[in-house]
This record gives structure tokens, C-alpha cells and sequence, in this order.
């Protein structure tokens, strides 16, 4: 069982983490606006990492004889969704603290900007600029940092951990059909 959560556990994570570096270094030419698309590229690329779950489920699945329990199923996929957390959480804190310090700044004007463009009450602009500041001043905490990054992929992971576990449960083995002979 170690062996396929960290062999699938590491095929994720580097997937995600190699499509999420790409992204992150790229994301004000890709999506200046921080909007959909940059949205649509960030949850779509976890999802792709994240079939690897489903493929170490199916792969502990048939190691076990072809059963599995939708526990054991799900403990196995979470598992391994853990690791391609760990991948995100540890590649967002370089990326953040080394090549993106001002992330914050940048993604609150865009924010901002967002909200002018929409013709927002200056009131509502106000207050959505004060939660950005507070936003900002907690999200340099590196705890918090590391909970919010962790709180924006697990959730995904959960869910393809549960529908994985709740596809390839099978409390018999599959059988093979018999194949007869031509007479």
C-alpha cells in the first residue's frame, strides 16, 4: 500500500506542481485580472494531477485481489491526495516568498479593479479594500499562508477521493469469464 500512495502520491504532485509553477510564474500574462480564466487553468490543472488518484486506487484495488471497501478505498485516495497537497502547499511558499511577495498587492488591485469596473458603490469599494488589507496583512503570516493554500486543493482531493472510492469499491473479486473451447 506505501508503495502505490507514494508512487501516485509523487506522480501528482509533480504534475501539479510542475502545471501550478508554470501558472503561478505566468498567471498577470495569462489572466492580468486574476479572474475565470486563471480559475478555470488552477482547478482544471489539480483535477488532471489528481486522476492519479483514481489510477492508485484502482492500482491498491487490484493488488488486493480486486476488492476493495469503499474505507480502505478512500483512505488510500486520500492518502495519496495528501502528498499532491503537500507538493502544492510546499511549491506555493517558494513560489510566494521567493518569486511573488507582492502577490497580495497585486491580486487586492485587481480585485479593486474589478469591482470599479463592475460601478460598485464607492462604499462597497471601501470596504472591499479594508478586507484585502486585512486579507493581506494575515496572508503574510506563513501559517495562515500554508492553511489557506492547503484549504484551496484539499477540497478538491477530498471529492476525487470519495467519488474514486465510491467507483472501484467491489467486495467480490471481478471475475474472468471462461473462455470454451470450439468444438
Amino acid at each position: 500500500m506505501k508503495k502505490i500512495i507514494l508512487t501516485y502520491g509523487l506522480i501528482s504532485g509533480l504534475i501539479l506542481s510542475f502545471i501550478s509553477v508554470i501558472l503561478w510564474l505566468n498567471l498577470e500574462k495569462i489572466d492580468p485580472s486574476f479572474g475565470t480564466t486563471s480559475m478555470v487553468i488552477g482547478f482544471g490543472s489539480m483535477i488532471l494531477a489528481f486522476t492519479a488518484v483514481f489510477f492508485g486506487v484502482r492500482a491498491y484495488r487490484d493488488q488486493q485481489g480486486g476488492t476493495l471497501t469503499f474505507g480502505r478505498g478512500l483512505k488510500v485516495g486520500l492518502l495519496i491526495a495528501l502528498i499532491t497537497c503537500a507538493f502544492y502547499v510546499i511549491g506555493w511558499q517558494i513560489v510566494y516568498w521567493n518569486f511573488m511577495p507582492d502577490f497580495g498587492d497585486r491580486y487586492a488591485a485587481a480585485t479593486i479593479a474589478r469591482l470599479e469596473a463592475k460601478g460598485v458603490s464607492a462604499a462597497e469599494i471601501a470596504a472591499a479594500k479594508s478586507e484585502m488589507a486585512e486579507f493581506q496583512k494575515m496572508y503574510r503570516n506563513p501559517i495562515f499562508n500554508v492553511g489557506m493554500t492547503f484549504m484551496e486543493i484539499f477540497p478538491v482531493g477530498l471529492i476525487i477521493s470519495l467519488v474514486s472510492a465510491a467507483i472501484l469499491r467491489r467486495k467480490t473479486p471481478q471475475e474472468t469469464p471462461a473462455v470454451t473451447a470450439a468444438s
